[in-house]
């Protein structure tokens, strides 16, 4: 397996902070994170069809398709359309990252393999969040080190 697409519709959501339970004393992850995380973790299985998690150093490509605000002019929704205005909103895209630590085990051993990556946000009718993995080539490594 060369590379693996793991596309999620809906709107992308970036990890929640850690919760602290007073009376227990304990700290969780609010619920919204792991019904996330969990909708993810499947579709990283569906995507990897049963092979084995990836090998060896990796390149990740995300990109984010947040939704158009309903509340906005007909011409922002537009601009929004054709990417003239881009989302400058939360979530950061480091907290839409952490949530890629559901592919653990599934996709990579550990995410700790991830040594290059891309990150775009954008609006659109079709919120969704969309992963592309794959193993680092020598190529690669040259271009990057090259610019």
């Amino acid at each position: 397996m060369s590379s693996v697409r793991i596309e999620l519709a809906g709107a992308p959501q970036g990890k929640g902070r850690p919760r602290f339970a007073r009376v227990t004393g304990h700290t969780y992850t609010p619920a919204a994170t792991r019904s996330y995380e969990a909708a993810l973790r499947y579709a990283a299985q569906e995507a990897m069809a049963g092979q084995p998690p990836l090998e060896g150093a990796l390149q990740l490509w995300v990109t984010v398709w947040v939704p158009i605000p309903a509340s906005w002019s007909r011409k922002r929704q537009d601009q929004a359309k054709t990417h003239i205005i881009r989302p400058t909103t939360r979530p950061d895209f480091d907290n839409y990252l952490k949530t890629l630590d559901a592919l653990n085990n599934i996709v990579w051993h550990d995410d700790a393999q991830v040594v290059a990556q891309s990150f775009d946000k954008y609006y659109s009718v079709q919120p969704k969040l969309v992963v592309i993995v794959e193993p680092v080539t020598q190529v690669v490594l040259q271009t990057r080190m090259a610019a």
